[in-house]
């Protein structure tokens, strides 16, 4: 076997045919190793389904072809045609990532053909892997005969020490640096066809469900209990925040004996966590956007950290711009049609790179920051990490320029001009900027020291320590100079959620009605499932952000307690079940469709994973003085015997309704149950219940009914009359209760009010409307008394007609 490293010099040694019990050219195997079991792992492989799963290589920025379908097929109705080679490697591309595992052999076979008029009599051809990076391996080899079909035949095995994180399977021709000197021998088209790789599919994942409650009933930190996030960037649009996350879960593996998982792997992070709330408190995961790698939104970058998001009218059309570090290296930004997509990228390459003016000296071009001022000119701040080492050491440490500032085009997702350099102190990554009052506010995370930042410094006096958020006030959002920093904004979060909750951090800050609140990350969900042992998993918090009359900010305290609900939560609606106060134990799923609550434009998720004992909750849900009379939730059963309770305020409360979730299994279905004292605020618990050990059902949405007030009978006429040349308007409300009521009488000329009306008496007035006509229109009666004991008002309107008096 033998591995070839793609450097940026695009030089690679000779490939070998085959790794394992490999081939030579021309040689077909009898028989395969025995298998642990004989799983085809590529999907469409005989390419019956047109292209899906299947795209052109891209590991090189000069890697380019076309691929379609073509009806000359070895078997079935279709073979897939590559054209337009740019490079060698340019051919057909499957991405068997999670699916291969080190150690194991494999059978690989397929179908090749070329028919080039001008290319040689015969060609090599290779079936390679790239594990990400420059790593690219021969696996299998076939020489074929221009215009006849030729089989790959063979197979390979992965070298236990090979990561798999990235296993990328394509199709190519032998490799030269210059194939366009000779692109007959090195660039001709060719068909693919049948192509299989046989061999032990790798064990499943294990559970990424966090079984522990993480966010204890009554606190507000960590955001949620569920999954992880950090970096979180917060944004509000139409009354709801929306906090956009580096999806710190996708790495997440615990044990299943010890659950414990291996540390953090950022390189394997490509997608993007979004989450919401109306209230800061409940939150509603809207899951991930995979925005990057082979699938993603944007194929051309291979990460998505440290998102940020901002929303901009370009040429008449609303449009919400998400900007994300692509790696250390770069930067991007995706376009969505709302807070929630659907995502498309308008650019084929990074908007921040090696490419953009006066970032050259910035090592770590990544953290995009978006910021639109009022007069609706956009910028970005992006960059970070190790300080020029062509500066002094104490300036290095102090103020290593690492950070920059640019101008955006109006089309958000182009730059103007150069970048111009943050002077912010002791600075590291995770620029940010706000507006208050006028003024911009630059927040940023400073770094640990270090021989990145001059060796052995010691900071100025008042300037940031280690892992800390300073920050600046500035007149101008492009102008950063030292003097503009004006302190520490957060200490290191470690000083308030103790051991194991250290590191870096990344913030935002946003405004929700009227106040500030400040976003940041700590590994406390992480630190609760393992006790003070963390593996870097980070969780979404926020604080509120105060400020001192003279505009600078109060230093903020990290608590558990959070910040204050907003307002109390509305049931009388549906509701996505995935909107947790807290929970226990459930995980959620993206599924087919769109969202009930959130509409079409929104992917919608499922509660899943739900065992006995298992619960989620939401806070502060208010049912008004009358009440709730049933909760109705769309649910798909898994197991008999499967049931929701219904509890208020403790997850052992009194159970004040039951769902019984005996619906077909495997179908979506509604299930209503009545409930009995439900009514004021009050959190509400959903603790499910059924057979241990397996999953009992899934939940899609819900929704709160409330209680039908009874109503006071009562008849009600108005009419129009004339009386001395003037107009007037009649109303009547005869009671037909049995019991004494109150009646008040409105219109738009007066109001009038009786007290005690007996049963079957009339109240009455007639308005003066003071004119000799009145126009058609509508009068309220409003009558209060009393039902079985309960005080009810009924609230009628009738129409009275226009009229005239005189001649």
């Amino acid at each position: 076997m033998e591995q070839r490293m793609r450097r940026a010099t695009r030089r690679r040694v000779a490939a070998i045919a085959t790794v394992g019990l490999m081939m030579a050219a021309g040689f077909v195997a009898s028989s395969g190793p025995v298998q642990a079991a004989d799983t085809n792992l590529v999907v469409n492989g005989g390419f019956e389904d047109g292209l899906a799963n299947w795209f052109v290589n891209n590991g090189n920025a000069t890697d380019g072809a076309q691929l379609s379908a073509t009806s000359d097929a070895w078997s079935g109705a279709n073979a897939a045609l590559v054209t337009s080679r740019t490079t060698t490697g340019s051919g057909p591309m499957q991405d068997l990532s999670g699916k291969v595992q080190a150690g194991q052999a494999y059978t690989l076979t397929a179908r090749i053909k070329y028919e080039n008029a001008s290319g040689p009599a015969t060609k090599q051809f290779f079936a390679t892997m790239h594990y990400g990076g420059g790593t690219y391996t021969n696996l299998v080899s076939v020489t074929a005969t221009k215009g006849q079909w030729a089989q790959f035949n063979g197979t390979f095995t992965i070298p236990a020490g090979q990561s798999v994180s990235t296993a990328r399977l394509f199709f190519e021709t032998p490799w030269t640096s210059t194939p366009s000197t000779d692109p007959d021998l090195h660039l001709m088209d060719f068909k693919l066809d049948d192509v299989s790789v046989i061999g032990a599919a790798p064990p499943a994942p294990a559970s990424k469900t966090i079984e522990v409650v993480g966010k204890l009933p009554g606190e507000h930190n960590p955001l949620i209990g569920h999954k992880f996030g950090a970096d979180g960037f917060g944004f509000v649009h139409d009354g709801r925040v929306y906090m956009y996350l580096t999806n710190d879960t996708q790495g997440y593996a615990p044990d299943p004996a010890t659950g414990v998982s291996p540390g953090i792997n950022y390189g394997n992070i490509n997608q993007i966590t979004v989450i919401s709330s109306e209230d800061l408190v409940n939150w509603t995961d809207h899951g991930e956007i995979q925005v990057a790698g082979p699938n993603g939104v944007a194929p051309f970058t291979a990460n998505s950290w440290a998102p940020g998001i901002t929303r901009k009218v370009v040429n008449g059309e609303e449009k919400f711009f998400l900007y994300y570090a692509n790696g250390g290296g770069s930067s991007n930004v995706i376009t969505g049609a709302s807070p929630l997509g659907p995502w498309t990228s308008e650019r084929t390459s990074t908007l921040i790179d090696g490419r953009t003016p006066g970032a050259e000296d910035v090592a770590w071009k990544f953290d995009p920051a978006p910021f639109v001022d009022d007069d609706g000119q956009p910028y970005l701040y992006f960059g970070g990490g190790p300080a020029s080492t062509s500066m002094p050491p104490a300036e290095r440490f102090n103020n290593p320029k690492n950070i920059r500032a640019i101008e955006l085009g109006d089309d958000m997702i182009s730059t103007e001009g150069a970048a111009a350099v943050v002077d912010a102190p002791v600075a590291f990554e995770a620029g940010h900027v706000f507006k208050r009052d006028g003024r911009y506010y630059f927040s940023y995370s400073s770094h640990f020291g270090g021989n990145d930042f001059g060796g052995n410094q010691q900071p100025l006096p008042g300037y940031p320590g280690g892992g800390q958020i300073g920050y600046m006030i500035s007149d101008n959002p492009m102008s950063w100079p030292k003097e503009t920093y004006a302190g520490v904004l957060f200490p290191n979060q470690s000083q308030f959620f103790g051991s194991g909750t250290g590191g870096n951090n990344h913030q935002s800050v946003f405004e929700f009605e009227g106040r500030y609140y400040f976003t940041y990350h700590a590994p406390t969900l992480n630190k609760r499932i393992n006790g003070n042992t963390t593996q870097g998993y980070r969780s979404p918090h926020i604080q509120e952000l105060t400020f001192n009359p003279d505009g600078t900010i109060q230093q903020v305290v990290g608590t558990y307690a959070g910040v204050d609900q907003v307002r109390n939560f509305a049931p009388y609606r549906v509701v996505e079940a995935e909107t947790f106060g807290w929970s226990k134990g459930v995980a959620t799923a993206k599924v087919d469709g769109s969202s009930a609550q959130f509409g079409g434009a929104a992917p919608n998720l499922v509660v899943r994973d739900i065992d006995n004992g298992d619960w989620t909750a939401l806070s502060s849900v208010d049912f008004g003085d009358n009440g709730a009379q049933s909760v109705t939730a769309r649910v798909r059963a898994l197991a008999t015997g499967g049931q929701i309770q219904v509890r208020l305020d403790d997850v052992a409360g009194p159970v004040v309704g039951t769902i019984l979730v005996d619906t077909p299994s495997g179908q979506w279905a509604e299930v209503t149950a009545e409930l009995d004292g439900v009514s004021g605020v009050h959190d509400v618990y959903f603790t499910f219940t059924g057979p241990a050990g397996v999953d009992l059902f899934e939940i899609d949405n819900w929704a709160f009914a409330a209680a039908t007030q009874p109503e006071l009978p009562v008849t009600v006429t108005a009419s129009t009359r004339c009386v001395g040349g003037k107009a007037y308007v009649a109303v009547q409300a005869r009671n037909d209760h049995d019991a004494p009521v109150g009646i008040a009488l409105e219109t738009a000329y007066g109001q009038r009010s009786f007290t005690a009306v007996a049963p079957g008496a009339n109240a009455y007035q007639s308005f003066n409307t003071r004119a000799v006509s009145v126009p058609a229109g509508s009068a309220t009666v409003r009558v209060t008394g009393s039902i079985g004991g309960q005080d009810v008002t009924t609230v009628r309107t009738v129409p009275h007609p226009a009229g005239t008096c005189g001649g």
